[in-house]
Order: C-alpha cells, then sequence, then structure tokens
C-alpha cells in the first residue's frame, strides 16, 4: 500500500469530496462553503474496506454523503451516510430505497469491478 495509512485515507477524502464538488450525492445538500467540510461529509466507502484490496481508499468507492439531515421543519433525521450503512450493517441483506451498492456506484459513474481495479492499483 502506498504512503501511510494516514495519507491514503486523505487521499480518499480529498478525491471523493473534489469529484463531488462537496454536495452530498444524494439529497445534494451543498458543503462547499464550510470551512471544515469534513465535519459535514462523510467519504463514505460504497464497499466495505474489508472486502477490497488495500482498502478500497480510491475515488472509485468513495461517495460524499452528508452526515446529518435535516427535515423541512428542522428537525434532524436519519443522515444520507446512515442510510447507506445500513447495507453494511445489516451484513448487505437489507438496505435503503436506492441506497443499494449498485445504486451508489452508478451516481458516481463507477462499479464495483472498477474500484478493486483501481484499489489493486494503491
Amino acid at each position: 500500500m502506498m504512503k501511510n495509512k494516514k495519507q491514503i485515507r486523505r487521499k480518499f477524502r480529498d478525491d471523493t469530496f473534489g469529484r463531488d464538488d462537496y454536495k452530498c450525492r444524494r439529497c445534494g445538500e451543498d458543503f462547499s462553503e464550510q470551512d471544515f467540510p469534513e465535519h459535514y461529509l462523510d467519504a463514505h466507502h460504497i464497499t466495505d474496506r474489508k472486502d477490497m484490496p488495500n482498502g478500497g481508499y480510491v475515488k472509485e468507492n468513495g461517495i460524499s454523503l452528508c452526515k446529518e439531515n435535516f427535515n423541512g421543519e428542522g428537525l434532524l433525521t436519519d443522515s444520507c451516510h446512515m442510510l447507506a450503512e445500513k447495507f453494511h450493517i445489516s451484513g448487505g441483506t437489507e438496505w435503503e430505497k436506492y441506497m443499494h451498492p449498485d445504486d451508489l456506484y452508478e451516481l458516481i459513474g463507477s462499479s464495483k469491478e472498477l474500484a478493486i481495479e483501481k484499489s489493486l492499483e494503491l
């Protein structure tokens, strides 16, 4: 694996956020004007790190998802990140509509196969 883990994680986050223009790819919330967008966005691994070569720290396996979500009345709801995590938490048996890994790869123009290929290059 190239560099150290901290550098790899930072590059993954920066590449993912940059490609997604600092917006949540699910709800569209824009965090580009925030001083620390990483406080509001998560660079989510579409396929779990443990299931990818070298941890899958490539933008082809990452998607920007908000860490907090508010409904129209200002009440905190499940974040897009936590909606995507349901797949991982359930061991791949449950997921929210449009939050299956295949749906997330489609949102970013990638695939699990491409993510594996790029991860092998780390």
